[in-house]
């Protein structure tokens, strides 16, 4: 119990945690606002993979890193337009739509790679986002070296989760995306465009997922590699459910993933004589269903989540 312990005091831990949170902060945010908007985004997993792909494949053809994530982001915006053509404009099925964009983007992700690369054994490498310190700020006691030393994509992740906030709940543009998803009919009565919010929704959406994908590419690794996202984007999915909607709870959510994530390699070293590694490795995973499935029967959705909108229907 003391090595867990000792773990936790521990500063490379707590910097983990942050460097593992940052991507699912990303993509969390970028599901919810599609599904605040009445849009469940199955193809998370594979915007994701393909952001990952598009950012690494830029900076690798002599891009430079932030034109990068922006190229990421567009190239998930895309997709995100792809998946809003299906489910908002046809009323086609999310879930169906959802897992089929996820397979396209994640196998035109490997299929470009492998024709722009065909020699490549080993997965090439990039310069990737360096940590920036933080000045005074940095020089604290463990939280210092976990939080200020990070990339600047880890600290535009932070940002962003009181930026959503205030967008969703503060503005105009946040209520109409709110009211989609919840009584697009009283959205249509005021003149707004459902079909055309829900689109918007979606694309921004994507565009934050992809740059999900970048950050582990261009900040947290500096090659890609087949499978890297490993799951992560149904674990969005879940955090969305456990943070009830909301982008602060979200935060705790993927803190509390992402701090499991990190202490299970720790705990591995520790008690791995003694208890399988697998364990741990489906530890983060398990505590995740569990934490879905307690938040889930008390958890108020949007009303007109999965509900295709149709001018001139009511829901």
């Amino acid at each position: 119990m003391s090595d867990f312990i000792d773990i936790l005091l521990t500063a490379g831990f707590w910097a983990a945690t942050i460097r593992i949170v940052s991507p699912l902060i990303f993509g969390t945010l970028g599901e919810l606002i599609c599904e605040r908007a009445g849009v469940l985004n199955l193809g998370i997993e594979g915007i994701m993979t393909v952001g990952a792909m598009a950012g690494w494949m830029w900076v690798y053809q002599g891009g430079d890193l932030w034109t990068g994530v922006l190229f990421a982001a567009c190239v998930g915006a895309i997709f995100g337009l792809l998946h809003a053509v299906f489910t908002v404009h046809l009323g086609l099925s999310q879930h169906v739509t959802g897992i089929g964009i996820t397979l396209f983007a994640s196998s035109l992700s490997y299929f470009v790679y492998r024709m722009l690369l065909p020699d490549a054994t080993t997965p090439p490498k990039i310069v990737p986002f360096q940590p920036i310190a933080v000045p005074w700020l940095s020089d604290l006691p463990i939280i210092g070296e976990a939080l200020f030393t990070q990339s600047a994509l880890t600290y535009l992740a932070l940002l962003l989760v009181p930026m959503v906030w205030y967008v969703l709940f503060r503005t105009p543009v946040g209520l109409a995306v709110r009211m989609s998803g919840e009584n697009p009919v009283a959205v249509e009565a005021q003149g707004i465009n459902v079909l055309a919010v829900r689109t918007g929704a979606v694309m921004v959406g994507s565009a934050l997922m992809a740059i999900g994908g970048a950050f582990i590419t261009m900040s947290w690794f500096d090659a890609f590699y087949f499978g890297m996202i490993n799951g992560r984007g149904w674990i969005c999915v879940a955090l969305v459910i456990f943070a009830s909607w909301q982008p602060g709870r979200a935060l705790i959510g993927a803190l509390l993933f992402a701090g499991l994530e990190a202490i299970q390699v720790r705990a591995q070293q520790s008690a791995g004589a003694f208890i399988p590694y697998q364990f741990f490795l489906m530890l983060p995973y398990i505590m995740s269903i569990l934490a879905m499935i307690v938040m889930a029967r008390k958890t108020k959705y949007p009303q007109a989540l999965l509900v295709p909108f149709r001018r001139g229907e009511r829901v």
